[in-house]
């Protein structure tokens, strides 16, 4: 089933709190996995910026409004246990679901949402548009004007020199931790005289292994036999390991290959050498950077 969102989670994370013992924060979010009956994959989904599981994220924000609105209360940071509202909420209001309607039926609640918006409480109790928890909603935004960047570097990409392609492949390799110094890794570009490679680099700062590269500014699609040629010329230069890397995308059969022979080989297409640009800021600059705070419990527990 697809990962419920947050006020979907409401109703069932009460129920789990019903035996008014103090849970862990682990201990409901994994509950809820199992009422949900989410996979091991699912579990895994993150945010988009990788920082956070997105069903945990979403248990955090139910567990969060549902404090707000004094149905359960923290005992010690990262542990809580249901209130007597909570404990009555389901005897006398029988809720088929608790969402933001719900929860503004309560003052603390409504107070919360008054200094959250810093207005007077609006009409609309529903705490934001298609269920998204804070983190979604940035992250969404966020990641329109990423989407733009990537294609417009693609699009940049497929009109640059072959040449400054090939430098700008070895810009990104560098800025992800591999082949030691620039200068070192842009003297093996275009220096091995194999048909089939472009390029050679050091797979770390102390040359212990070497990864053999082939970087094509195509746009035609990658087929099979265009990696066969290049997994035939890693076998020549008897190399375990190649990445292959082009501004165009992999036939189904290339991936397939790859992903059945004994040389490790990565494939990287045109979209995820632009992501890997903005990631590592190669061809790009800042032109503004938001922090996301939250409160520090640790500073106000009073011993």
């Amino acid at each position: 089933m697809a990962i419920p969102d947050y006020q979907t989670c409401m109703l069932p994370l009460l129920q789990f709190y019903a035996d008014g013992k103090e849970h862990t924060n682990h201990e409901s979010t994994d509950a809820l996995a199992e009422v949900f009956h989410l996979s091991e994959e699912e579990q895994r989904t993150m945010l988009p910026s990788g920082v956070q599981g997105l069903f945990e994220n979403r248990v955090n924000w139910a567990r969060t409004y549902m404090k707000k609105a004094a149905l359960i209360e923290a005992t010690k940071r990262g542990i809580h246990r249901i209130t007597k509202r909570g404990l009555e909420v389901p005897k006398k209001k029988k809720p088929e679901r608790i969402n933001g309607a719900f929860l503004a039926t309560f003052q603390e609640f409504k107070d919360f949402k008054a200094l959250r918006h810093n207005k007077e409480e609006d009409e609309t109790p529903e705490l934001d548009l298609n269920n998204k928890t804070p983190e979604e909603t940035l992250e969404g935004a966020y990641q329109k004007p990423r989407g733009d960047l990537a294609a417009e570097l693609l699009q940049r990409l497929k009109t640059c020199s072959p040449t400054f392609f090939e430098r700008l492949v070895v810009e990104v390799i560098v800025k992800m931790g591999y082949g030691g110094t620039r200068k070192d890794a842009g003297r093996a570009i275009g220096k091995s005289g194999d048909g089939g490679i472009d390029g050679i680099i050091k797979e770390d700062k102390l040359g212990l292994d070497a990864i053999y590269i082939q970087a094509k500014r195509w746009d035609n699609t990658v087929s099979r036999p265009d990696v066969q040629k290049f997994v035939g010329a890693l076998t020549g230069q008897r190399a375990k390991k190649g990445l292959f890397i082009t501004t165009a995308t992999y036939s189904a059969d290339a991936e397939d290959y790859v992903s059945r022979i004994d040389a490790k080989v990565v494939l990287i297409d045109g979209e995820t050498l632009a992501q890997l640009m903005i990631d590592h800021n190669v061809g790009v600059s800042i032109v503004g950077a938001y922090e996301i705070k939250k409160i520090d419990s640790d500073y106000f527990a009073e011993e």
